[in-house]
Formats: C-alpha cells, structure tokens, sequence
C-alpha cells in the first residue's frame, strides 16, 4: 500500500511543473533578439548580363509575436528594424538599399511544454525596398525596386529557462526577387533569396 502510495505522490510531483507552466502562461509568445540577413551568393545579372550583383549581408534587432493555437501549432509575425544592403555590379559599389521583410507563417511545434522544443514552419514574405542611394556606376542616375511576395521557411529550437522565459534560436529561408529598374527602364531581376538566422530571448503570457 505504501508503495502505491508513494507511486502516486511522484506521480503528482512529476505533473506539477506541467500544471504550473500550463498555469503561469498563455497562448502569447513575444520574442526580442538579432538576425543576421545573408543573401544567397549569387544574386544574378542585369543589362543582359553584362552586370553581376551581389548583395552583402546586414544584421538588425527583431521581434516577432507568436499565438499557439494549439500546443503544437502557432502563428507567427515577424518584424524588425530595417535591414541595409550594399549592392556591388561586377565588385563594384553601386548603390546602398534599406528593405523591411515582414513574414508570416505557421510553426509546428515537436515538443510542447518540454525544456527543449524544436520547430519548424512555412509561411509568406513581403519585402519592401526604399532609401536607395546611388554610388559609382549608377551615380546620378534613379534607381527602383518592386516588393517582394514570396514563400518562406522557418526552423529553430526553443529552450525553456521557466515557465515564462526561454531563449530561441532559429532560422528563416525567403524567397525574395526584386524586378530593377534604372531610370525608368527595367534592365533586369535581383535575386536574393535570403537565410537569416538569429537568437532572442523568448517571453511567454
């Protein structure tokens, strides 16, 4: 009987800090931290491919609300401050670029309530370009880039530290292309197609 005893007391310890993280925090997560954005290595050419671009990699603090549907599934927006590019045409700086990449998506989570809790996620980027500035090549003249829609991909651990904090580490694929125009005329198509990855601090209410 004692033993019985005993097996159902452990058992109701072992529940307790489920109860209580259940308890202690809601469907909300808000995390605060940095990504690094780094466009892919080759970012194709313009002017009938007389220019190679490439674009340089930038970091910038984010933020990202995520809502848990269910203890495995959560939507997720992510923010940040905006990121800033130089771009180079054949090695050459030709124009600085600042973009703002919102994403959306669904992340599915592998372990709900476990100190460590891997994820994974699909959703859609919009990037909006703006503060061009010209330099060397392209200097005097003006410069466009249309938005970007594209898909995105999303993976990262969580790790708990209590029931209300935890440091995530992750990282996101988007598709972004950009149609260029100079001077009105279009001379070609950017890809960059990022992967940013970063750490945050993750806060749960």
């Amino acid at each position: 009987m004692n033993m019985k005893k005993n097996l159902l007391v452990a058992a109701v310890l072992a529940a307790m800090p489920c109860a209580a993280l259940a308890a202690e925090s809601g469907p909300w997560t808000f995390r605060f931290g940095a990504h690094v954005v780094q466009p892919k290595s080759n970012n194709g050419s313009l002017a009938g491919g007389a220019l190679k671009s490439d674009v340089d990699d930038n970091w910038r603090p984010t933020l990202s609300l995520e809502y848990m549907l269910t203890p495995n599934l959560g939507v997720d927006l992510l923010a940040a401050l905006p990121f800033s590019h130089d771009v180079k045409l054949n090695g050459v700086k030709a124009a600085s670029v600042k973009q703002l990449p919102p994403t959306l998506g669904v992340n599915w989570y592998f372990n709900p309530g476990g100190t460590v809790n891997p994820f994974v996620g699909v959703g859609l980027n919009y990037t909006r370009f703006f503060s061009i500035d010209e330099k060397g090549p392209l200097a005097g003249t003006r410069v466009s880039l249309d938005d970007s829609f594209g898909a995105a991909a999303h993976i990262g651990i969580d790790f708990a530290i209590s029931p209300r904090w935890g440091v995530t580490v992750d990282a996101r694929w988007m598709d972004i292309d950009t149609k260029v125009k100079v001077d009105g005329a279009r001379v070609g198509t950017v890809a960059i197609d990022p992967l940013a990855f970063g750490v945050s601090a993750a806060y749960h209410f």
